[in-house]
C-alpha cells in the first residue's frame, strides 16, 4: 500500500519518505557544514553544530517546501521546475522564515554567513536526492498495478485524469475491463474480460482492481463478478469504489458518483465541539496576527486605491454562510465603481475589463481578501474552508448542481481545498468542478488539512494561480 490515512486525509508513502529523509539530511546540514569548514581550513567564523538551530532550520525549510508545491511539480513538471521551486522555497520564504524566528530565538541565528553556505549546501543536496527520488518513483516497478472494471463514461473519466496526472500518483492503470458491449473507453485501454481473475491478477502483478461500472444496476452483486472479486480481496488485491479511488489518488469527491448514502454512512463529515473550539482559537489567533503583520500593507494598498479611483476603498458583499446564514464580506474594492449596474450579480470573467490596475495587482497577491480578517475573527469566516458564494448565485447553483448545499454545513473560509487545486470559477461548470473539492474538504478537514492548506496556498499568492 503506498499510501496512509492520517487524521481522514490520505498521504502517499513516497512523499512521506521523501520528507522524511529531506528533513533528517536539513537537519545534519550544519553539522556537515562544520566538517566541510574544518576539512577546508575555512577562516573566519565557523558554525557550530547545534540542535536547536538544526532543527528550526529543517522545519522552516521543509515548510518552505510544502509551499511551493515541489513535490507534486518535480514529477509533472521536470527538473527545472523543481529546481526553480526549491530555490524560492529555501532561499526565499525560507529565509524569510528564518530571518523572523531568528529575531525571538537569537541564540538560534547561525550567523548570515553560515546561513548562505547551509542553504547552498542544503539546496544541492535535496536537489540530488530529489531527483533521485524521480527515477524511483516513476520506475512501474515500484508504483501499485491498478484494473478499471468497467469501460462506460465513469471509467473513461477516470482514465482522462489519470492520463494528466499519473506520474504525481504512484499508480499504474494497467487498463479497463469492458462491462458493456459499447465501450466509451479508447479501444487500447481495453483489455479482454479473464476467465480466471485470480491467474490474470497475478501474470499482471495487480494490487487493486477499482469498480467503475458502466450502470448502476440494482440487485444483488449489481451485475458484478462477485464471486471472482470476493476472492481476490481475500487473496489480498485491494477492491475499491470509483468514488473512494476519486478521494484516496485525486483528494475529490466525483460528483457524478456520490449518493446520499455516502453521506449519510461516511466516517467523515463530523461535527465535534472540542474541534470546532480550537479551530475558532486558533482562527483568531491566525487572524490577529495577520492583522497586525500586514497592517502597513493594507494601508499602503488604501492609498492606492484612494489615489486611482477615489472612494470607495472597501466595498461588501452579502455572503452565503455556515448553516446558509447570510452575512457580509468585506474586501478591499478592485473593480470599478460600477461594476456591477443595476445592482445585478455578474460572474467574474478572465480580463475582465471592470479591474482596474491597483485591483489587478492586489487580486494577484491576494491584499484584496485582507479585510476578511475582520470577518474571521467576528467568527463569520474560517482561515481555511470553503470560499463564500453571493445569495443570487447560490439559488442559482442549488437547483442546477446536486449536493450543493452540503458545503454550507462547514464555515467558508479566506483559502480552500478547491482554490489550491481548481482554478478560478466564474461559471456553473466550475461551481460544478470546485463543489468536488468542497465535499472531499466537508468529509475529511482536519486540523491538519488545515494547516496543509495554509503552507500550500503561499504557493498560489506567490505564482498568481487561480486570479481573474
Amino acid at each position: 500500500m503506498s499510501y496512509i490515512r492520517f487524521r481522514k486525509h490520505y498521504l502517499h508513502t513516497p512523499y512521506l519518505i521523501l520528507g522524511s529523509l529531506e528533513f533528517g539530511l536539513l537537519f545534519m546540514t550544519f553539522f556537515m557544514l562544520q566538517w566541510l569548514q574544518s576539512s577546508l581550513g575555512m577562516t573566519g567564523t565557523q558554525v557550530v553544530f547545534n540542535p536547536v538551530t538544526a532543527l528550526v532550520f529543517a522545519a522552516v525549510l521543509s515548510c518552505g517546501t510544502l509551499a511551493m508545491g515541489v513535490y507534486l511539480a518535480m514529477v509533472r513538471e521536470g527538473f527545472a521546475a523543481m529546481f526553480f521551486r526549491t530555490l524560492v522555497a529555501f532561499c526565499f520564504i525560507g529565509g524569510i522564515g528564518l530571518t523572523i524566528i531568528y529575531l525571538l530565538l537569537p541564540n538560534a541565528d547561525p550567523g548570515s554567513s553560515n546561513l548562505f553556505y547551509a542553504v547552498a549546501l542544503a539546496t544541492f543536496i535535496v536537489v540530488l536526492l530529489r531527483q533521485g527520488f524521480v527515477q524511483l518513483v516513476d520506475s512501474d516497478q515500484l508504483a501499485r498495478r491498478v484494473v478499471i472494471f468497467g469501460s462506460g463514461d465513469i471509467a473513461r473519466q477516470l482514465m482522462d485524469e489519470y492520463e494528466t496526472q499519473k506520474n504525481a500518483l504512484g499508480i499504474r492503470i494497467v487498463g479497463c475491463i469492458a462491462d458493456t458491449d459499447t465501450p466509451k473507453v479508447e479501444a487500447d485501454h481495453l483489455l479482454p474480460t479473464p476467465s480466471n481473475w485470480q491467474l490474470f491478477n497475478k501474470e499482471n502483478d495487480i494490487t487493486e482492481i477499482v469498480i467503475a461500472p458502466q450502470e448502476r444496476r440494482r440487485g444483488e452483486g449489481n451485475g458484478l463478478p462477485m464471486e471472482q472479486l470476493m476472492e481476490a480481496k481475500l487473496r489480498g488485491v485491494e477492491v475499491t469504489s470509483a468514488l473512494a479511488f476519486y478521494e484516496r489518488e485525486l483528494k475529490k469527491a466525483k460528483l457524478n458518483l456520490v449518493q446520499p448514502s455516502w453521506i449519510l454512512y461516511s466516517d467523515g463529515f463530523k461535527q465535534s465541539k472540542s474541534r470546532n473550539a480550537t479551530k475558532w482559537l486558533v482562527d483568531v489567533s491566525i487572524s490577529l496576527t495577520l492583522a497586525i503583520i500586514m497592517l502597513p500593507f493594507m494601508i499602503l494598498t488604501a492609498l492606492a486605491i484612494f489615489l486611482e479611483t477615489g472612494t470607495p476603498i472597501l466595498y461588501s458583499q452579502e455572503r452565503v454562510g455556515k448553516n446558509g446564514k447570510t452575512f457580509k464580506i468585506y474586501k478591499f474594492r478592485s473593480m470599478r465603481q460600477d461594476a456591477e449596474k443595476g445592482g445585478k450579480a455578474i460572474w467574474a470573467a478572465e480580463n475582465d475589463n471592470r479591474i482596474t490596475r491597483v485591483g489587478a495587482f492586489i487580486r494577484n497577491t491576494r491584499l484584496d481578501e485582507l479585510p476578511q480578517l475582520w470577518n474571521v475573527i467576528k467568527g463569520e469566516m474560517s482561515i481555511v474552508g470553503p470560499r463564500p458564494e453571493r445569495p443570487e448565485f447560490v439559488s442559482e447553483l442549488n437547483e442546477k448542481i446536486p449536493f450543493y448545499d452540503t458545503r454550507h454545513y462547514v464555515k467558508p473560509g479566506l483559502m480552500g481545498w478547491a482554490q489550491l487545486n481548481y482554478p478560478y470559477g466564474a461559471s456553473v461548470e466550475d461551481a460544478r468542478g470546485k463543489l468536488e473539492y468542497d465535499l472531499y474538504y466537508s468529509k475529511n478537514h482536519s486540523f491538519l488539512m488545515d494547516v496543509l492548506i495554509m503552507i500550500q496556498t503561499v504557493e498560489v499568492i506567490l505564482l498568481g494561480k487561480g486570479v481573474r
